[in-house]
């Protein structure tokens, strides 16, 4: 098989080119920020970091940027991350594959490629939802797929903001197959669920996993629409909530949906699980952690 290095280029360049656009969009948001408890401080920015993947045997196994917002009008913190990592897979990585999506052969051949953005928004005004966004690619010798989607999650919901959220995804998957929304709603509905809690972490979006149609530029051109789905979707919502008055019970009851968050995250999530097993930056692994949280 081809190593596809054009093809890993163009999905690099877009992850990159997705992360600018939203963290350019993001503060914007926090510029236009003149109301509320939080006006009075400064907008928030980006710090922005290299992060990098360690190979076993010390060698360089790819790496990318970290930028984190913390403390600001509108995100009490959000983290947008890219990275593109590549290598051999551990025996426990490989065994997960090999059982999940049947590729035998990566026993005997365990390299990899994958790139990807990955984004977690949590709000300070209680009444807007927290987000989280995120695609890739991911390469093996023995094939290719895309995977990602979004999903928010709110801890008052609204249902019209639910309905316009996930209108934009239908319109994005829609352009592509009119089967693509109906079923990967279905997948995130199952895949953002917390069994020991009896309950959706929120009101769900889109997510897929092993997407390989055999044309990989109508591939990328869905998860790029996929990508772009998500500030079409996320952007009306917040300006419609980030002003709403709130109250201290509104703030402890996000607190509280914020361990639900936290829980998911930590015992279930794949990219979660994966990037911590493959040596990638701990603090970017974890970015996704609300910067508060309580447990009753």
């Amino acid at each position: 098989m081809d190593d596809m290095k054009e093809q890993k280029a163009k999905a690099a360049t877009w992850f990159r080119d997705l992360r600018d656009q939203i963290c350019a969009a993001f503060e914007a948001l926090e510029d236009t920020q003149v109301e509320g408890p939080f006006a009075d401080k400064p907008a928030g920015r980006f710090e922005i970091s290299d992060t990098k993947r360690d190979a076993a045997d010390g060698s360089d196994a790819g790496g990318g940027l970290m930028s984190v917002m913390r403390g600001g009008r509108v995100f009490e913190k959000v983290g947008v991350n890219i990275s593109t990592v590549y290598g051999t897979l551990g025996e426990r990585a490989v065994a997960a594959m090999a059982a999940r999506k049947g590729l035998d052969g990566m026993k005997e051949d365990p390299r990899f490629w994958a790139s990807g953005i990955s984004l977690v928004a949590h709000m300070q005004n209680p009444h807007a939802p927290a987000v989280h966004m995120n695609t890739r690619m991911f390469w093996t010798p023995h094939g290719w797929w895309f995977g990602g989607g979004s999903d928010l999650n709110p801890c008052i919901e609204y249902a019209e903001d639910t309905a316009a959220f996930h209108a934009v995804q239908k319109q994005q998957c829609d352009k592509h197959d009119p089967a693509y929304y109906p079923r990967f709603k279905e997948w995130a509905d199952e895949y953002f669920y917390i069994p020991h809690r009896n309950r959706a972490r929120g009101v769900g979006g889109i997510f897929l996993d092993d997407h390989n149609t055999d044309d990989w530029d109508a591939d990328f051109a869905f998860i790029q629409d996929v990508g772009r789905a998500f500030l079409l979707a996320f952007l009306p919502v917040t300006e419609k909530r980030r002003n709403t008055p709130w109250t201290e019970a509104d703030k402890e009851i996000q607190l509280v949906h914020r361990g639900l968050y936290a829980e998911y995250n930590l015992v279930y999530d794949r990219g979660t699980k994966f990037g911590l097993e493959t040596g990638h930056n701990a603090d970017a692994v974890l970015m996704s952690l609300p910067p508060m949280a309580k447990w009753v």
